[in-house]
């Protein structure tokens, strides 16, 4: 079953604060609808508002047909303890829900005296007819061939150094596996319209190319929130702009590539609007001003010259003002039917620089048949030479190791075999893929100032303010911000210090589409030795590089 989705002058936000207001939205079978804007412009709280899970502060949601199977698939930063692989796609297929909806009709199917006002059977009917429609009846013989599909779990019963089981702890897998169960549960869904949250997050490219086959193939209807643009250029069909500066939303026929065209033209047009309005006001107002001035001299003109018993020239002069006076009052009459046209609002935008050190050593570091095992993962041997000012793109799959080499490259993982050599004058600046560098309890300005001493509390609090993390920010424990705030936190530590390595593994995932292409900008400016790891297609094109390493079942090849 196809479903089609109306929304109605819907509103967004919290009791305190609308972050969106009278929004239209149709969503019919086959549209993929991508929502973009700002971190914090209300893009999650669209989706829950869609979904059913949040409620809106005015407007409708209404399903043609009403019963449509709507999975709302929000990003999950905690994984449940104890909970299985099995247990974790059940529910976000809403396979245990439909089973749990079953099981309480069964029962009371079975009751000799049901509820007063209950129809057991119109109960059990409806219940089986969704449980089915879920998908539930098969899950568990289809979720080993998925897995087994995405590099997850061997068919044949054997085990390799990565795979994991239907059975295997959520808990107990790194954030690429985790990312490829939850694109497991995607293909084993069974829902009529879908709505995805930040999907591509530690997907790699082997994964982001299976969710693109997915959505593509998809009957249904989808509105997805994504930042990686490659991914939205390749998908959607539409897309929705949440503008929190403006306090707008407008929907742009067309695909991703097209919005950014649209976009600019639009805006374009409103600030030429605005400044033809604006001229011509101001044009009409020192016109009206002028008018006043010379009437009143002409007035007092006419009492220097005209004698008391001049009375032809009196009203000859009272004539003249009155006349004057008149041009005034058209003038004041055309500005005021003049349309109205709302100066467009400066959006705030990320400033960033990367601060640089003085060069390092020629040879940054150096590793010499190089190995080191985790588990039943080996790494190496490994033999390359990072050179002061190289500039190196890092790809592979999730789990070849790409973490591992740069923990070698920077001397904080020591090689079992082989050798591994820092250079002298290094001055590290990372951005890791856990964003560990501010973690834990200690509110935010004072973890920053333990990392920068140098600043004081005033400089920080203006430093992270620049960032978009303000009074409400610096004041909460870094591990309940965001995961982009805390991006955003990092990128702030890599203004305030110099440094001449820059290492970021990752730093797209939880940016906003304004903070990657600024990132991209302060990288162009940046003149240091860079290793950079990411799946960002659009970052590895935009992203000045000169050497590609490709990193694949522990071994490090030249691209």
């Amino acid at each position: 079953m196809t479903a089609t989705l109306v929304a109605q002058g819907l509103a967004g936000g919290y009791a305190h604060r609308t972050l969106f207001d009278d929004l239209d939205l149709t969503v019919a079978p086959g549209d993929v609808v991508g929502v973009v804007g700002a971190n914090g412009a209300g893009k999650s709280t669209l989706l829950g508002i869609l979904g059913g899970a949040i409620a809106p502060l005015a407007g409708t949601v209404s399903l043609a047909p009403a019963d449509a199977f709507v999975g709302w698939l929000p990003q999950e930063h905690e994984r449940v303890e104890g909970e299985t692989i099995a247990q974790y796609v059940a529910r976000r297929t809403g396979c245990a829900e439909a089973s749990a909806r079953l099981d309480a009709a069964a029962e009371q199917l079975a009751l000799a005296e049901p509820p007063v006002g209950v129809d057991p059977g119109e109960e059990y009917s409806v219940a089986l007819e969704r449980w089915l429609a879920s998908g539930a009846a098969d899950l568990d013989e289809r979720l080993p061939a998925v897995l087994a599909e995405l590099g997850l779990a061997v068919g044949d019963g054997a085990v390799d150094a990565h795979a994991v089981t239907a059975d295997s702890l959520m808990t107990g897998l790194s954030g690429g596996q985790a990312a490829r169960v939850g694109l497991a549960a995607l293909i084993c869904s069974r829902f009529d319209l879908v709505l995805l949250d930040e999907p591509t997050n530690d997907l790699d490219l082997d994964g982001l190319a299976r969710l693109e086959a997915f959505v593509a193939g998809l009957r249904g209807g989808v509105v997805l929130v994504s930042h990686d643009r490659e991914f939205l250029a390749r998908t959607v069909t539409k897309v929705l702009e949440l503008d929190l500066a403006q306090h707008s939303n407008r929907l742009y026929g067309g695909g991703y590539d097209a919005y950014l065209e649209e976009r600019e033209t639009v805006r374009r047009h409103a600030r030429e609007d605005y400044e033809e309005f604006a001229a011509k006001k101001a044009d009409l107002v020192s016109r009206a001003r002028v008018q006043r001035e010379w009437s009143s001299q002409g007035v007092r003109n006419a009492m220097k010259k005209s004698p008391d018993n001049d009375k032809i020239r009196r009203k000859a002069a009272t004539e003249s003002s009155e006349k004057q006076a008149q041009k005034v009052r058209q003038m004041e009459s055309r500005i005021a039917r003049l349309d109205e046209v709302e100066e467009p609002r400066k959006e705030w935008k990320l400033e960033f620089t990367i601060g640089q050190a003085p060069r390092s050593s020629s040879v940054v570091a150096t590793l010499d048949a190089a190995s080191v095992t985790r588990g039943d993962f080996t790494l190496g041997p490994v033999s390359l030479q990072v050179q002061a000012g190289d500039r190196i793109g890092i790809t592979g799959p999730n789990g070849a190791g790409k973490s591992t080499l740069l923990g070698l490259l920077l001397g904080r993982i020591a090689p079992e075999v082989g050798r591994a050599s820092l250079g002298s004058s290094v001055a590290i600046g990372e951005i890791d893929q856990a964003r560990s560098q501010l973690a834990g309890r200690t509110p935010l300005a004072d973890a920053f100032e333990l990392l920068v001493p140098e600043l004081s509390s005033g400089e920080v609090r203006t430093l992270l303010a620049k960032f978009g993390l303000k009074a409400d920010h610096v004041l909460r424990p870094v591990d309940d911000l965001s995961p982009g705030e805390r991006t955003r936190a990092g990128m702030a530590l890599l203004q305030a210090r110099g440094v001449n390595v820059l290492v970021l593994d990752e730093p797209t995932n939880h940016l906003d589409l304004p903070a990657i292409e600024q990132l991209e900008q302060a990288l162009e400016g940046y003149e240091g030795t860079l290793l950079l790891v990411t799946h960002d297609r659009r970052m590895l094109e935009h992203v000045r590089l000169d050497r590609r390493w490709r990193v694949e079942g522990g071994r490090v090849a030249e691209a």
